[in-house]
């Protein structure tokens, strides 16, 4: 145990001080320098961060109403001057919230004029609450979102010198070498490791296991999940998995309070949450592990919360400031989204340190049988990404038996993909192409889940 300690030390320092910079300087990148801006800021008191974060809205509202076509017509058709924010911060809720359907059916409308001449950095969101869309980031805003990943992680002490570890899903095809190479270096850069797994079999919960214990990294990153099947088997297995590592950072899913008791408590390590969307980066985290709140980044995402009609399936509460997330991104003017709808539900107040997310509703991954094997549908989702060609996807069960019902991209060559899913799971799926309006929404606002319930009459 101790040599491998070590070993990710030493692994850790050399990417960390050497690697690292010298990646950045061969990409052109500036990740340190805006971590150390980043962190100073937020070490700022709020009274003094909330203003900067304020005026960098008036900023944003200004050069979008300037340089990009949704906002500049859409100013214009409205009567909205972004000089009226100086004013009354109450004018913000002028403009009309943005959705999924809005970005994907404006689609080059929502960036700047110039886009063509920036290189641009595109994002596919995770389709929780409508179809996903892409996303583009500048060059600016990619440097920032990693920035401030690295800083949120150096807060509770697990810094670029420590080593993490990262769940990814498992392919059967080989990637082009050069694509491998630039992982091996990325992962040598960050001082971290990969764990690739496909379901939750007990096979591959027993390698991941075994290959936590070999690494021994500081920080796991994954899914809630992911790490809570694998909580329940360790201790069903082994009695209890102390040790292994020291902190397990949620993403990609809502962290539920069963999930954090049993994977705080099989694991002994400390379980931190965090809030990211793949429109704007990690926008909030729980900086502090004792407790379960979320510090918003306000420097990168200003914070709203819209009332809902019903609020039956949020938590009981009496606190004000309950409802939808609403996030205006700060950094990015590749694509510049202004009081953009999340879909997630939560409390967000104000404290003395800052915006505070808590009781966070929203994004939960579910788990499916298919041919045998339980497998988790965000490991679908990547290995419908690798198929291609898939604006979304659901997953309904009729007689047992589970039929994709897929959103295909124009122009799709329909049998094929079904001949590539028939080569992953055989028969024990079925494959039926439908329309955007086909998929099935249910809950508060028709939120969206990948696997549904059998439609009646079905």
């Amino acid at each position: 145990m101790l040599h491998r300690v070590l070993f990710n030390g030493i692994r850790g320092l050399t990417g960390s001080l050497i690697l690292f910079p010298f990646a950045e300087r061969l990409e052109g990148r500036d990740i340190r320098g805006k971590q150390r801006r980043f962190t100073a800021e937020m070490a700022t008191p709020f009274d003094e961060r909330r203003a900067h974060s304020w005026a960098a809205v008036i900023e944003t509202v200004r050069f979008a109403g300037e340089k990009v076509p949704y906002y500049r017509e859409l100013f214009t058709r409205i009567g909205f001057d972004p000089d009226s924010l100086l004013r009354d911060p109450k004018f913000l809720d002028d403009i009309p919230l943005l959705t999924k359907n809005t970005v994907r059916e404006e689609g080059v409308r929502l960036l700047r004029d110039d886009h063509a001449s920036y290189r641009k950095h595109p994002t596919k969101t995770g389709g929780s609450t409508e179809p996903s869309v892409h996303i583009y980031y500048d060059q600016d805003a990619a440097d920032w979102a990693s920035a401030v990943v690295r800083h949120a992680r150096a807060a509770i002490g697990a810094g670029p010198m420590r080593s993490e570890l990262h769940f990814a899903s498992k392919f059967p095809e080989k990637f082009p070498w050069k694509a491998r190479l630039r992982e091996q270096m990325k992962c040598l850069s960050n001082n971290r490791y990969n764990i690739f797994f496909a379901s939750f079999e007990l096979d591959e919960l027993e390698f991941i296991w075994r290959r936590i214990r070999s690494i021994r990294p500081y920080l796991v990153h994954g899914h809630p999940s992911t790490l809570y099947q694998l909580a329940l088997h360790v201790e069903a297995m082994h009695g209890r998995g102390g040790g292994a590592f020291h902190i397990f950072e949620s993403s990609g899913e809502l962290l539920q309070k069963k999930q954090r008791e049993t994977i705080a408590r099989v694991f002994r390590c400390k379980v931190i949450d965090r809030y990211g969307l793949a429109e704007i980066g990690v926008a909030a985290y729980q900086a502090d592990p004792e407790k379960s709140d979320m510090l918003v980044f306000d420097p990168l995402a200003w914070p709203e919360v819209i009332p809902l009609e019903d609020e039956t399936e949020l938590p009981n509460t009496d606190e004000a400031g309950i409802g939808e997330l609403v996030l205006t991104g700060l950094k990015n003017r590749m694509m510049p989204l202004i009081r953009y709808r999340t879909g997630d539900m939560a409390t967000l107040r104000e404290t003395p340190a800052g915006f505070a997310i808590s009781q966070m509703v929203g994004r939960v991954h579910d788990i499916i049988e298919i041919a045998g094997h339980r497998l988790p549908t965000h490991y679908i989702q990547d290995v419908l990404d690798r198929v291609g060609g898939v604006k979304e996807f659901q997953i309904e069960i009729r007689e047992s038996r589970p039929v994709f019902r897929i959103v295909a991209e124009p122009g799709v060559d329909r049998e094929g993909f079904r001949d590539r899913l028939t080569n992953w799971w055989g028969d024990a799926v079925e494959v039926e192409f439908i329309e955007t309006e086909a998929l099935i929404l249910k809950g508060w606002r028709s939120k969206f889940r990948h696997l549904i319930s059998p439609v009646a009459g079905s």
